[in-house]
Order: C-alpha cells, then structure tokens, then sequence
C-alpha cells in the first residue's frame, strides 16, 4: 500500500467512458493508463479493439476520417467496412474473411470480415500483481455457419511500457471452419512520417502487385503526405518463429516495436499508405494475407478450426524510449 495516494488512479488504472454525439454515440470505452508514459483506449463496442495509443502524451496510432463509428452503422456488403473503419492503433480483421471481398466456396465474404464491428457480449477489467487487464468476449456465430468465438485479454503491464494482446478463438460449432485474423495494427502522425525509420528483419520481401513491386526498394522509406497516392502493401517472410518490426522517431526519440509468434501468424503485411489525410503505415501480422479467403484457399494458406479446437494467438507491443 501506497501511504502517499488517496486512490490507485493518481497513478494508473482503467476508467470507463461513454462518447457523446456524431455516428460514436453511446460507445463504451476504457481508457487505460499504466503510469509509465503508456495510454490505450479499447473499445468493449468493437471487439476490445484498440482505438487510440499514446506514449508520453504523444499519439502512436492513427484515426482515419471516419472517426468513432458505433457497430450500429456497419455495411457488410463489398468494401463498405472502410466506411466504418476507425482504424486506431488496432483494428482485427476475420474471422470468416481478412481482405478484398470474394465468393469462396459460395459464400458472399466482405472485406475484411465482419469481427471488428462487433460488439462483445461481455467486457470487464481486472488488476493483478504488475498488470491491468481489459477481457472481452465476442460471438461470431450464426444459423447455419460459422461458430466462433473471440476470447480476448489487453494486458497492459504496470511495471514497463508494454502490453500485449492474447486472443483465444474458438471453433464452438460441429463442423470444420476457415478462419482468418490479420492484426491491422496502424502507425499515424506524430510517430510516423518522413523521418520515420521502419525495421521489418525478415528474410524476404514480396510486393503485393505490380505497383508495390515497382517501389520495393523503398520499401521502408516514409514519405510526405502526397496527393493521389496509391497504397503499396509488402509481405515480409520471416526465418523461423521470432517476428517482430519497429518504427522509430528520431525527432521525438520514440517508437513502438511488435513480437508475435511467425510460425503460428505466418503472414505478416505491410500497409504502406502515404496519401493526404490517408498518411497510415500498417504493420500487421496474421494467419492470411489480405488477398481473399477464396486466393488464401488456392495457395494452401487458410487455415481452419476443427469442432471445438482452439487457437491462441499473441502479439505483444513495447515502447521506445531512448
């Protein structure tokens, strides 16, 4: 016990905040803050994803033009989900589908899946020895389809500027199902921009397209803002398990770094998007690219749950200080 503190939230702690007014209306958030220079704001609305990061005050992430969108206003048809985007530090992409809208065995996907626009069911937050951590439990489970289930825990640690997202996803239903999860993880103003140093060290780097494939060799170099431009996405390959990437801002001196599991999230995407307004870099890991369930099925990359199996999958983020 701290004798010099009246209350816990002098220091740290997690507060529950509801937004007023525009298409966010009524949206719980929590608002996470760990003591050490680290603030999150999860969103319970939209499956405990993380809309907002900050570290020593200054923002991490990036919120697109569309702001705070409640699940109220999704349009799963085609690639109407960027009408709902938030982006925000993350945003989860699955479980049915990750990427272009396609028919996969008959079944209409839209892009990027449906998971991200659903609210949990059941969110609460818990403190133990060093951590505070937001739970949330989201069902993706329809009549006749799909039945899987997202339990999800931010573990934000107390004692460093770290947090980590731990997700197990379960197949509840009676039959085999693919799924998909890409962590569209979005790196924005002031941590990012020209100056920005991205490091991906992974063994090989793919374009997505032509386009992509006639700038790779800037692969890693940020520009300014540009007016027309067009995103590049890259597929960095690791070597063996140990994934991970950074950006860093020399002009501030800080940055972010990832770990996550490659053998287990074997597809890791950079989103590259320089555009006016549209300024993002995404660093994203997953089990799929995001080229459709329908091209992820041709070249043996969809993975599948069978009748009550589970998947764990984490991804832990540290700040940089120095």
């Amino acid at each position: 016990m701290n004798l010099y503190i009246g209350h816990e939230s002098q220091l740290y702690g997690v507060e529950e905040h509801r937004l007023v007014g525009g298409k966010g209306d009524g949206m719980r958030l929590y608002v996470i803050n760990n003591g050490k220079g680290l603030e999150l704001t999860v969103s319970p609305d939209r499956a405990c994803d993380i809309t907002r990061l900050r570290f020593k005050g200054v923002n991490m992430s990036y919120m697109s033009p569309c702001g705070y969108v409640a699940p109220a206003y999704y349009d799963n048809v085609g690639d109407n989900w960027l009408q709902s985007f938030t982006a925000g530090f993350l945003t989860t992409c699955g479980l049915q589908a990750v990427g272009s809208p396609c028919n996969d065995e008959g079944e209409e996907l839209p892009l990027h899946g449906s998971i991200a626009n659903t609210p949990c069911e059941h969110a609460y937050w818990t403190e133990e020895e060093g951590k505070l951590i937001v739970h949330g439990f989201v069902r993706d489970e329809v009549l006749f389809g799909r039945k899987l289930r997202l339990s999800r825990k931010i573990i934000v640690f107390t004692t460093e500027n770290s947090f980590e997202i731990c997700d197990t996803i379960e197949n509840t239903g009676d039959r085999v199902e693919p799924m998909e999860i890409l962590y569209h993880i979005n790196m924005g103003y002031p941590l990012l921009d020209e100056d920005s140093i991205i490091t991906v060290p992974a063994a090989e780097v793919v374009a997505r397209d032509d386009h992509a494939a006639n700038d790779i060799e800037n692969w890693m170099h940020m520009q300014k803002p540009t007016e027309g431009y067009q995103e590049r996405c890259y597929y960095h390959k690791f070597a063996d398990e140990n994934g991970r990437a950074s950006i860093y801002q020399p002009k501030l001196n800080l940055g972010l770094s990832m770990e996550f599991d490659a053998t287990e999230l074997d597809a890791f995407v950079e989103w590259k998007m320089m555009g006016a307004r549209d300024y993002v870099l995404g660093l994203e890991c997953g089990n799929c690219y995001p080229d459709g369930r329908d091209v992820m099925r041709k070249n043996g990359m969809l993975k599948f749950l069978q009748p009550g199996e589970k998947k764990i999958y984490k991804v832990k983020i540290n700040a940089i200080d120095k």
